[in-house]
């Protein structure tokens, strides 16, 4: 990444419009508009500049997660723009967050999913289209509630067809259109 530390302000301004824009706009995630609606969403810009540093945060923020009830916090979004921009970095940093959850015996309890700028899903080329379903603007560890994924998984009625909606929507949308979409260019009202 870069050597000053970007604008924690502005690294959340643009993690709201994904969120706002692309998760809940373009319905990627059918489960977020209500919590989010709500204010359950945490968001956490971490000033981390090093993987042991994130790695503490996320122990910190797991256990926050873990200790609050979540009509107040239902999900957190550990934001970390100074390390792990190289998405093959990040994606062997997701077994150390696993191992973690499992240390603090929280397997189970809570989960740990990944949205970065260069994410690639396995046997993907890098400029897949398919990639932009997990991709965010910064590099994302994105805590969540068993339960709560339980709750939203059985109301939806064929969760599986959640990805390949997701895939069909992006595929339409194209490179361009999805960066239109987060530049605003739009022309599309944002989300309540």
């Amino acid at each position: 990444m870069t050597d000053a530390a970007p604008d924690p302000a502005a690294v959340e301004l643009a993690v709201r419009r994904w969120l706002e824009r692309a998760v809940i706009g373009l319905n990627l995630c059918p489960f977020a508009k209500a919590v989010y609606g709500k204010q359950q969403v945490r968001i956490v810009v971490s000033d981390a500049s090093t993987e042991r540093a994130l790695l503490e945060q996320l122990g910190e923020e797991l256990a926050l997660l873990r200790d609050t009830p979540p009509d107040a916090i239902d999900t957190t979004l550990l934001v970390h723009p100074q390390v792990l921009g190289d998405f093959l970095a990040y994606n062997d940093f997701l077994d150390e967050a696993d191992a973690l959850v499992e240390t603090l015996e929280l397997d189970g309890v809570l989960q740990v999913a990944s949205f970065h700028p260069d994410y690639q899903f396995a046997d993907s080329g890098p400029d897949d289209v398919e990639n932009l379903t997990n991709r965010a603007p910064y590099p994302i560890l994105h805590l969540l509630r068993e339960a709560s994924v339980d709750r939203a998984v059985e109301a939806y009625p064929e969760p599986d067809a959640i990805i390949e909606r997701n895939i069909a929507t992006v595929r339409a949308l194209g490179h361009a259109g999805w960066r239109a979409l987060l530049d605003g260019d739009d022309g599309r009202p944002r989300p309540d």
